[in-house]
């Protein structure tokens, strides 16, 4: 099976390849890839702020397909026909993979030279790839395969917020609304919390309310002031930080309740952000200060879940979709600030 792949030889530079999938084997499902999105992982590394991935790198890993072949083994957990989303590859015997936590294998790097010899990667941009079965999970198919794309950044989300104690009650500050900001916040309200949305682009927050979330632009109000006013004097009893920089640790620390409260930092920046808080403040707050990275498989499953029940509609997070040609101007409009998730479309008919 020949296939054809993007991957990125240098900053700010995506070329296309050829290449030929040996026989599948018996453990293996050989997938036409229908669509994959845009990860900021991805165009971090374009802009070059992220070299220390490595190139050239056949990048891509929010991606999904349809199974055209299976290997001899696989059974009937997925038959040709199959709507499926890519999960990292992993050994599954590291102690990483014992305790779910397959993002962090111990034995296959996550983003290694995995597929092929010369090019790191997942291949998420390319026509049709083969992986081990344990490395997808099913979606619906009446689920929009740009959508299903969202099954890994959604499991990331689900892994972090089960590191938090929280309950229904509780008032939860999400800032940040962009793509991830929204669908923490998404999925804290589908657990029945009260949510507040604090973003600093209103076309976004625009977005967000379309969707049914309260939004709050700290650029234009007090932004401590509003949440009490809206929280019956209250401030949030957790604050997920879903913005990679100092501004957004600073909204969560100021904004949070005195005692127990719990902040989630789910964002990365580069550079790193600076969080100012002493330990002597960690100490008679009784703060807690969770990190977010990386999914268990379980939670790559009940994302699949979450999205293929219609549970969270992801729809208006699709910024747009571009031909699998016009990866170059995808890349372009990913990277523009205020974009939502940018679609590439792998094999449209």
């Amino acid at each position: 099976m020949d296939y054809k792949f993007y991957a990125l030889t240098k900053k700010g530079v995506l070329d296309q390849f050829e290449g030929s999938l040996a026989h599948l084997e018996d453990d293996e499902l050989l997938v036409k890839q229908m669509a994959c999105n845009i990860c900021t992982t991805d165009y971090q590394q374009w802009q070059g702020k992220r070299e220390h991935q490595g190139y050239p790198m056949a990048g891509g890993h929010e991606c999904t397909g349809v199974v055209v072949d299976k290997g001899s083994m696989v059974g009937d957990s997925f038959n040709v026909g199959d709507h499926v989303a890519v999960v990292y590859d992993y050994c599954g015997v590291c102690d990483s993979c014992k305790q779910g936590y397959i993002t962090n294998c111990e034995n296959i790097k996550q983003f290694g030279k995995n597929y092929s010899e010369k090019f790191y990667g997942i291949f998420g941009f390319s026509t049709y790839f083969k992986r081990k079965a344990k490395s997808f999970v099913k979606v619906s198919e009446n689920l929009d395969f740009s959508e299903a794309a969202f099954v890994e950044p959604l499991s990331s989300i689900i892994a972090g917020i089960d590191k938090l104690d929280i309950r229904p009650e509780d008032t939860v500050l999400v800032i940040g609304s962009g793509t991830m900001g929204i669908l923490n916040a998404l999925y804290v309200k589908s657990l029945g919390c009260k949510v507040i949305l604090s973003g600093t682009n209103d076309e976004k927050n625009k977005i967000a309310r379309e969707m049914g979330l309260g939004t709050l632009n700290p650029k234009k109000i007090d932004l401590t002031e509003q949440i009490l006013k809206i929280n019956s004097g209250k401030l949030a009893d957790i604050a997920i930080v879903a913005a990679g920089s100092s501004s957004a640790n600073k909204q969560a620390l100021e904004n949070t309740k005195q005692y127990d409260a719990q902040i989630l930092f789910y964002a990365a920046g580069y550079p790193a952000p600076e969080l100012n808080i002493s330990s002597n403040d960690i100490h008679y707050r009784r703060i807690s200060l969770v990190g977010a990275y990386g999914s268990k498989l379980y939670d790559f499953n009940r994302a699949a879940t979450t999205l293929s029940s219609g549970k969270i509609d992801v729809s208006k997070l699709v910024e747009a979709r571009y031909k699998f040609e016009d990866i170059g101007k995808a890349f372009e409009k990913a990277s523009t600030k205020g974009s939502f998730r940018v679609s590439v479309l792998l094999n449209e008919e």
